[in-house]
């Protein structure tokens, strides 16, 4: 692959020649020891090294390490990401989406300086669309510079998206013009919009949108033109660029439905110019409440009988300082519905956010519900725990509530309040706090947590009686040792380690559920908050190399000296972030368990660790342990597994038994312990 004269020279790290290759990044690194001629670094650091793309392809070739199967778009892609920065990358990005769907869409927002290296590359790329999937080139590579600058832009799931669309069709039955999104990023929520409402097309549906980054506005466009919602001039469509608070784009828009996901704990929003704007029908926001500015903009732009649907943080609904605003909105009927949703549902992936339905007068809302009652629903409890797809949440689980409360058929995890009795000191709109968990519910808790707790008991007697047997023997014989970078270095075990996880990929907290894998970001392992990443995305990340993945029985080390822990992972494959390692042994010379008791003594951290500070890691080839045979080894790996057994029904039994206190203590505060 050539460059154009004076053009930056195209590098790639382990992780993409891993992709271009179509192999693991382990099996990169293991050709970089065994091959005296791999190329060598021309950039990045020791602990990301960048190598020149052709360079890389052209060993590649020689020694016969090119799969065919490999997906074409990885080699091109180490060449967006040498254009130099994010803007340009993106609109590159947009235009094959524009020049894929044959929209004209006219003088863009950013113009694209399609220099003779750029011009190529988009030819390139367009000439590897298959007939009959146009579009797949686009999405792969959005959803590439999407995961690449995923610290620094925000997107809504897709399933999220399609939930509030349906939302406000079910409070809006009527025929739908205009669709706008005040903060439209990278359109997910128009494309919904355009799916939920696409029979109206010819009726002459209209997307409004606009965002403050030029880039993220033109990539919208090309999602409108290549999901087949935008004329062939995109005539329908009107994006804008600019902060849509201070200089709104779309001044006196009447929408039928507004979808938003707006930016949160934003201070420099525009407080003090817009102190006397007259949007602020019911208050001027607070300083420190930004989100209820966007409310008060999505309220202003609906068209009577309109919609709006918007994703807030939780702390809107509560939060002292909005009260007054909170307040207007009830008595104006305008907030017929607050959703919780559960963590894992949007970024940030650790918060429950919450789904505010706004109803303008005419609106039917809820079937026609008296919109001097706000409905509440929670879907907490149930509907966000189970899944295995990619969203995290279970999506079905979820909607099927949502829906079934909107249309009047169920009353699962909901209530409607009085407007009336919400009209306090607090104003406080949180559905935690207003919808009740039943009787039964708590009843059936308690009898699985009895249940529970009776089989920790148990399997802690057995791991006890078994240890309480072993007698500690009084020979002086010093057994020799050996460091795990001998043992690596004599193939007796393979080192791995934990890679950066994009907050994107990670989904969604609880239990395990079928066909998904763990996620693990730090120590202690024994007391890790569990992650859970769906197959197909832990496939694909083992696949490129961008994932560290860990297989069973591989040994799991934390690395940090101040959180140092070593576990035998029995529940993989776990994903491993920064700060953990994965020893992977050889059966035939190594047994995991012994490995893993031997490295996790305290003698052991001393020797290998620092110290110097807090942050001090533990040097894992330094770890020492004993020279035995493998049948001595699996006599001591058989104990560890006992003592692991005994530590880990301890933590449990002690957990379990703080939860029954609390399900003990509610239910005796209730009045619901009657005699024995």
């Amino acid at each position: 692959m050539s460059t154009t004269a004076g053009s930056p020279p195209v590098v790639v790290t382990l992780a993409e020649i891993a992709r271009i290759a179509g192999v693991g990044r382990a099996a990169v690194s293991n050709w970089r020891r065994r091959y005296d001629n791999f190329p060598s670094p021309v950039g990045g650091t020791e602990t990301s090294p960048h190598f020149s793309l052709p360079q890389v392809e052209e060993w590649l070739r020689r020694e016969n390490k090119l799969k065919t199967g490999a997906n074409p778009l990885d080699r091109l892609w180490p060449e967006y990401e040498s254009l130099g920065n994010r803007e340009t990358t993106g609109l590159l990005v947009a235009q094959v989406g524009l020049r894929q769907s044959s929209v004209k869409a006219g003088r863009p927002a950013v113009e694209p300086l399609l220099d003779q290296r750029k011009a190529r590359l988009l030819e390139r790329t367009l000439e590897l669309a298959e007939p009959g999937e146009k579009h797949s080139i686009f999405d792969l590579l959005l959803e590439r510079w999407l995961r690449t600058h995923v610290r620094q832009i925000t997107t809504t799931p897709v399933q999220l998206a399609r939930l509030m669309a349906q939302a406000a069709a079910m409070n809006h039955p009527g025929p739908v013009r205009t669709v706008l999104d005040p903060a439209c990023g990278v359109g997910t929520l128009l494309v919904a919009a355009g799916q939920q409402w696409g029979a109206d097309r010819a009726a002459g549906l209209s997307f409004l949108g606009q965002d403050s980054d030029a880039v993220l506005v033109e990539l919208a466009k090309a999602r409108l033109a290549v999901s087949g919602f935008a004329g062939r001039d995109l005539s329908n469509v009107s994006l804008a660029v600019g902060d849509t608070l201070r200089a709104d784009a779309h001044p006196g828009a009447q929408a039928d439905v507004v979808l938003s996901n707006p930016p949160s704990n934003e201070r420099d929003w525009g407080y003090a110019e817009l102190a006397t704007d007259p949007r602020w029908v019911y208050g001027q926001p607070p300083r420190t409440e930004p989100e209820l500015a966007w409310v008060q903009h999505a309220a202003a732009t609906l068209a009577p009988g309109g919609v709006a649907v918007l994703v807030l943080p939780p702390g809107v609904a509560a939060r002292r300082a909005g009260r007054r605003i909170r307040a207007g909105l009830l008595r104006s009927g305008m907030l017929r519905t607050v959703i919780a949703l559960p963590p894992g549902a949007a970024p940030p992936y650790g918060v429950g956010l919450h789904l505010w339905i706004l109803c303008a007068d005419g609106a039917e809302g809820l079937g026609g519900a008296d919109p001097a009652e706000l409905t509440f629903v929670d879907t907490t409890h149930g509907g966000g725990s189970v899944s295995a797809d990619r969203g995290g949440v279970d999506w079905s689980a979820v909607t099927e509530q949502i829906v079934g409360v909107l249309g009047g058929t169920s009353t699962q995890g909901s209530v409607s309040v009085p407007v009336v009795d919400l009209l306090d000191d607090q104003v406080d709109l949180t559905p935690a706090r207003r919808v009740p968990r039943t009787r039964a519910a708590t009843i059936v808790d308690l009898r699985r947590l009895w249940t529970r707790f009776d089989a920790h008991m148990r399997e802690l007697r057995d791991a006890a009686d078994a240890l309480s047997a072993l007698v500690p023997t009084d020979g002086d014989e010093t057994v020799p040792l050996i460091s795990v970078g001998e043992l690596e270095r004599a193939g007796a075990l393979e080192i791995q380690t934990g890679q950066g996880l994009p907050e994107s990929l990670v989904r969604r907290r609880g239990e395990r559920q079928e066909d998904e894998a763990r996620v693990l970001t730090g120590a202690p392992l024994s007391e890790q908050a569990q992650l859970w990443l769906p197959a197909s995305a832990v496939a694909a990340g083992e696949q490129d190399g961008s994932l560290t993945v860990t297989a069973s029985q591989d040994v799991i080390v934390s690395v940090l000296a101040r959180a140092f822990d070593v576990r035998v992972d029995t529940n993989a494959p776990s994903v491993l972030g920064p700060q953990l390692a994965a020893l992977r042994a050889n059966p035939a010379v190594l047994d995991p368990w012994f490995l893993s008791g031997c490295l996790r003594a305290p003698a052991n951290v001393h020797r290998a660790g620092t110290h110097a500070s807090t942050t001090s890691r533990i040097d894992v080839r330094r770890l020492h342990l004993p020279r035995l045979t493998l049948e001595e080894q699996r006599h001591y790996g058989e104990i560890y597994r006992k003592i692991t057994t005994f530590e880990r029904e301890l933590t449990d039994m002690k957990s379990v038994g703080g939860e029954l206190s609390r399900a003990l203590g509610d239910l005796l505060a209730a009045g619901q312990l009657p005699r024995a």
